[in-house]
């Protein structure tokens, strides 16, 4: 069941926010998503957490300052997803920008699996034979691969944002706002931001040494439009300290002052520059360059971000839209066999959905799962194989089941079952034995029936209540376009009750409606659905402009509607 609620909001927080200027709507939507501080919307750079005070940016800074004046040899070893790819483009252009002699190397993940294990060091070290590692959206529980490094002789420098297990890699340098001991506010940085601000602390470094003046000093703001894209596409919580570097990196797109194979990904997408939001670099641009990661090999991605040649940049982006096309297929039918094998169990009896198939591709398990927990909202693990009698699994989660603690509590409880995990609340991964799958299953149905409760597992559409009838405007619209919205920090949802004088299916998919309230009448559309509504409905929904002919009018976008 899904049920339609009402955020809650202090009402003195809204009129103090509405008393320094902002409009009485946004001033409540604020104080709903816990904001009492106009400074908490700022969005100059000025307004970014300092570098200094994240653990270890310094000696990073310090230690990279020296390695560049030796001329060391360094080498970036990437993830292969859309942070990890904008990550390592960051890397390398900064520290390219700085004078470094760098390369980079992203693994296949089909082949190497994730992070900086034992076997990529040797490939590392045989082809590009570095000094110095630097991990981008990786590296925090790459303990035997450090020690590996170690023992060739190459110091790594660690940059990553996911959680630590109880013991850090003996690397030279961790950078890490999740680390023990890190003080730094915003815990909340993506792998790209992580790494954009240790070339804040290297450039800063190199000023102090003389290397740079403030004037002459490389500008390292030309790379926001990545970081935007990689925070954006990685789902992080858009807390103030990222919202900043969004709302940078969007006004950057905007502008036109982005980079080639950027500009490139929005072609292909179909998006207008002019007019990016975050649901562009998340929906549109982001999926692309995760196809590659997903299918192929994520290098063609980065070799997308690093081109500064518009025709190399848009060729490769008409590359990874064929890849996300196939991405596209192979997602589907395997979201069609999941369906249909779940027509057999029923999800809604249990906690948590596992669920393995010997023909599944698993690129694309991830958003499998994801789709699979959006429909049944229920924990979700969707496993593909992994070679050499192992399955690999990828899982999304639900509010108040932190999913890489589960399958820590199962590890625990079954020493042998699981070979390797990791992830955070809302997402993680894991390799387990193909026999091990049924035992496996019934020991993470054990944890969801422990942790949730029936009322956790039916979904709650948290709205921000009635829209008064004057913000019915696409001037309103514009105006809450100007606001960063996404994970952690949600768009608007407004709630109210009209009466359906029309609706019609589109395209066997789509119902378009005309709804009325208070006399005004307003067209609706609900995406991928076809279920009739009743002649008076409550209907949850987001404004959109619709440009139609050269008119932009109101649409609502219904997200969900029940019976009054």
């Amino acid at each position: 069941m899904t049920h339609i609620a009402t955020r809650p909001y202090s009402i003195r927080n809204a009129e103090m926010l509405r008393q320094s200027g902002i409009h009485p709507v946004l001033a409540r939507i604020f104080a709903a998503r816990g904001l009492t501080n106009p400074a908490e919307l700022a969005s100059e750079l000025k307004s970014l957490a300092p570098p200094s005070g994240m653990l270890h940016t310094e000696a990073a800074a310090v230690f990279l300052a020296d390695s560049i004046a030796a001329g060391k040899k360094m080498t970036v070893v990437a993830d292969y997803d859309c942070d990890g790819a904008t990550a390592c483009a960051v890397a390398l252009r900064g520290l390219r920008m700085m004078g470094a002699n760098v390369d980079y190397i992203v693994p296949n993940r089909f082949e190497y699996g994730y992070g900086l294990t034992p076997e990529i060091v040797e490939l590392t070290a045989t082809q590009c034979a570095p000094d110095i590692i630097v991990t981008v959206d990786n590296g925090i529980a790459s303990i035997e691969g450090v020690d590996e490094a170690n023992r060739r002789g190459i110091e790594v420098v660690v940059t990553d944002h996911h959680l630590p297990a109880e013991r850090l890699p003996r690397a030279r340098v961790i950078v890490n706002p999740n680390q023990p001991d890190c003080g730094f506010p915003s815990k909340n940085l993506a792998g790209v931001g992580v790494m954009f601000y240790v070339l804040l602390a290297l450039r800063a470094e190199l000023r102090r040494r003389g290397v740079y003046t403030a004037e002459n000093q490389p500008r390292l703001d030309a790379l926001l439009d990545l970081v935007a894209l990689g925070t954006v596409a990685d789902v992080v919580r858009l807390d103030a300290n990222n919202r900043v570097l969004v709302a940078q990196g969007l006004k950057r797109i905007r502008a036109g002052r982005m980079h080639a194979g950027l500009s490139a990904l929005f072609r292909v997408a179909g998006r207008e520059p002019m007019r990016a939001t975050p649901f562009d670099l998340g929906f549109a641009v982001g999926p692309r360059l995760n196809a590659a990661g997903r299918l192929a090999d994520m290098s063609l991605g980065i070799t997308c971000l690093l081109t500064d040649d518009p025709d190399q940049a848009f060729a490769i982006a008409q590359q990874l839209d064929a890849i996300n096309r196939e991405r596209r297929a192979i997602e589907s039918d395997m979201q069609d066999a999941a369906l249909l094998a779940l027509d057999s169990v029923s999800p809604q009896s249990r906690h948590t959905i596992c669920m393995f198939d010997a023909s599944w591709h698993q690129g694309v398990i991830g958003i499998v799962a994801s789709r699979l927990k959006d429909k049944f909202y229920r924990p979700t693990i969707t496993f593909a194989p992994g070679g050499d009698g192992l399955i690999k699994g990828s899982g999304r989660s639900i509010g108040g089941f932190h999913l890489r603690d589960a399958l820590d509590l199962v590890s625990k409880r079954a020493p042998d079952m699981i070979l390797r995990f990791g992830g955070h609340a809302m997402a993680a991964g894991l390799t387990i034995r193909a026999e091990s799958f049924e035992g496996f299953s019934q020991a993470f149905e054990d944890v969801g029936s422990e942790w949730l409760t029936s009322a956790q597992l039916e979904r709650t559409v948290e709205t921000d209540g009635p829209l008064e009838d004057a913000c019915y405007t696409t001037q309103f619209i514009s105006l809450l376009e100007t606001q960063v919205w996404g994970q952690g920090f949600a768009a608007p949802l407004f709630c109210d009750e009209f009466q359906v004088l029309n609706q019609r299916v589109l395209k066997d998919r789509h119902l378009k409606l005309v709804l009325q309230k208070n006399g005004r009448r307003l067209d609706a559309i609900w995406f991928n659905h076809v279920d009739a509504l009743p002649g008076r409905a409550r209907v949850a929904f987001r404004l959109d402009a619709n440009e139609y002919n050269g008119n932009t009018t109101v649409q609502l976008m219904v997200e969900h509607a029940e019976a009054v």
